[in-house]
């Protein structure tokens, strides 16, 4: 039992309108309701702290955050997948990366980083192809392949620790077991090159690929079947690969670059390269 002294209705509670219709559409036009759901609040949490963790994680490695312009007045990943912005009398773009800032300032800084959104004009609408999204970027000076890889794997098996550390409620409710991804992160994650994960393909899954194609979605979720954990996957070929990812001095025709895939369906969560120093062959396949 209460005494009431004063009482001040400050809202009266309407029917909620999310019930048995839980569509796509439906929930999309009630996102600013859907977003109270428990699903949603578990999902914001985690991603929260996985952003402070991943925070956290450049600066213990002596890497300072750089922040670039998101207009830019250059294309930097594709003209054909720019967003043109009027900028006064002139044409600008959306961001489409950091990289070409970062490169610049690790004379300045040497480990930098940045986060920040990332715009992409594709015509698709897949998983694998947003518009709009939020992208993490680093340079750093005097890092081979290996460094780089072995690096992204601290970061992600850190972020984990921490998410799982602090998040282990929320993520149970979402189906996710903390004590197995703890377990993930604790593992050694194997690193395979482009022609071994052909080989894996061709031989537990049946697929023949040939070298020089890229792998597609069915190609990952095929090869990640066969690991309980993410994997690296180093030395593309050179001919798909970007002109600044240089070439294997042993392998001219493999790229010291690298993909990071996750089980389940995740597909790539990381991807970088080696930076090429030889302007001669970069300005040749550019």
């Amino acid at each position: 039992e209460i005494q009431v002294e004063s009482l001040k209705i400050v809202g009266l509670s309407d029917t909620f309108p999310i019930t048995k219709d839980q569509s796509p559409e439906f929930l999309l036009d009630k996102r600013h309701l859907w977003l109270r759901s428990r699903k949603m609040t578990a999902v914001l949490k985690i991603r929260s702290t996985y952003v402070q963790a991943r925070e956290a994680f450049f600066e213990k490695e002596g890497f300072f955050r750089f922040d670039s312009p998101i207009l830019q007045p250059m294309q930097s990943e594709g003209g054909s997948t720019v967003f043109e912005v009027k900028y006064y009398d002139q044409k600008t773009y959306l961001a489409q990366t950091w990289q070409l800032y970062g490169e610049a300032a690790i004379f300045a800084l040497e480990r930098c980083y940045n986060t920040g959104p990332t715009f992409r004009a594709e015509k698709s609408k897949t998983s694998r192809h947003l518009s709009e999204f939020w992208m993490v970027e680093m340079e750093a000076a005097w890092m081979d392949l290996h460094a780089v890889t072995e690096f992204a794997k601290r970061e992600i098996k850190y972020c984990i620790r921490e998410v799982v550390e602090k998040r282990s409620e929320e993520l149970r409710f979402l189906g996710q077991d903390p004590d197995q991804l703890l377990r993930i992160a604790e593992k050694e994650w194997p690193t395979i090159k482009y022609r071994e994960a052909l080989r894996i393909l061709k031989e537990k899954a049946g697929l023949g690929i040939t070298f020089g194609k890229d792998l597609r979605t069915v190609e990952e979720d095929k090869l990640m079947e066969q690991f309980q954990t993410p994997v690296v996957v180093t030395h593309y070929p050179t001919r798909i690969m970007a002109f600044y990812k240089p070439p294997d001095p042993d392998h001219p025709d493999e790229a010291l670059c690298f993909d990071m895939l996750a089980p389940k369906g995740g597909g790539e969560i990381v991807g970088g390269s080696q930076r090429s120093l030889d302007l001669k062959d970069m300005s040749r396949r550019l």
